[in-house]
């Protein structure tokens, strides 16, 4: 594949950044070619050449604040995790990005293009906890037999039904509780690993 122009890498960048911005103050429904256009500088043909369809921009405008919400990865299992949790608690409790996830899976429901979108996000948002997942088995910090869909529901799953289905905001008590409730349940049985799960 030929790289990128730099020009047409700035571009987005320039677009994507104000695309987030926009995100973040008004939701989705902010988030039109026309508002990233006006924000940005970049034309509306440039924007529409680069994310045909709304949807495309939502797809790359929300990949992209998932991405810049989580750090690197550090090899340590517990903290790892716990820094995806904890993005995952902020983007849960920011207001617009609550909506958008809400409205994302309104619309996923009958909108077969915000389907996939939505399909994507979720693996983009899930990526590196499994990553983290996959390497701590291998390491021998999680059993082999994990399965690992399993336990992104197990790990992800409480904090979103308790923000998007009871309407219950929760703090970082209730992220590490969750999360060494997983860990107790699968680490390795030493008291080594249970120790590290003192907070």
């Amino acid at each position: 594949m030929r790289p990128l122009d730099p020009r047409t890498v700035r571009s987005r960048d320039a677009a994507l950044a104000s695309a987030r911005e926009l995100l973040i103050e008004q939701g989705l429904a902010g988030l039109t070619h026309g508002a990233v256009a006006a924000r940005s500088g970049i034309s509306r043909a440039t924007l529409y050449r680069l994310w045909p369809e709304p949807t495309d921009l939502v797809r790359a405008a929300l990949t992209r604040h998932i991405t810049l919400a989580r750090p690197e990865p550090t090899g340590d299992l517990r903290a790892d995790l716990l820094t995806e949790l904890t993005a995952t608690r902020a983007m849960l409790h920011e207001p617009a990005t609550e909506q958008g996830m809400r409205v994302m899976i309104e619309r996923a429901a009958v909108d077969p293009r915000f389907a996939e979108v939505k399909e994507a996000l979720y693996r983009s948002g899930t990526r590196a906890a499994r990553t983290t997942l996959t390497e701590a088995v291998a390491r021998g910090d999680l059993p082999a037999e994990l399965d690992v869909d399993l336990a992104i529901d197990q790990l992800h799953g409480p904090l979103f039904f308790r923000r998007l289905v009871a309407n219950q905001t929760f703090d970082l008590d209730y992220v590490r509780a969750v999360l060494d409730d997983f860990l107790r349940t699968h680490s390795p049985k030493n008291p080594h690993q249970q120790g590290n799960l003192v907070t």
